[in-house]
């Protein structure tokens, strides 16, 4: 009987790694090849598990769309110094992202430039 309980604890203890695993993984990004956007902010939501970015953008090759970004939790956020009155739906904001590994729109937001000019992060400069 013990061998079953500690099996079975064993399966739920591992399943239940693997599924937080899973969600917390930021392995659909490239963080080695950042790249900037400047859109025209379209819905921003500081929450939790993750900040979420709609930008209006447009470019020649695909012209104007919403892409959704997410961004670190809305801790990590306001300790990095991004408040949420910093920007507004109608704002234009440039970030930097980490694309998608599969060329898809959208990406992880690792800096961000406010329309007053203020930076979260290193949105300018080098690699």
């Amino acid at each position: 009987m013990k061998k079953v309980i500690s099996l079975v604890t064993l399966l739920v203890l591992t399943t239940t790694a693997a599924v937080t695993l899973a969600h917390h993984s930021a392995a659909q990004f490239d963080f080695r090849n950042t790249v900037l956007i400047t859109g025209t902010v379209q819905e921003v939501r500081f929450a939790n598990p993750h900040l979420r970015l709609i930008l209006e953008v447009t470019d020649e090759a695909r012209g104007t769309r919403d892409i959704e970004y997410e961004g670190h939790s809305r801790n990590n956020m306001r300790r990095q110094g991004l408040m949420p009155d910093m920007f507004q739906v109608d704002d234009e904001v440039t970030i930097r992202i980490a694309p998608m590994r599969n060329g898809e729109d959208g990406g992880y937001v690792t800096a961000l430039r406010t329309p007053d000019g203020e930076e979260i992060g290193r949105v300018t400069g080098a690699d």
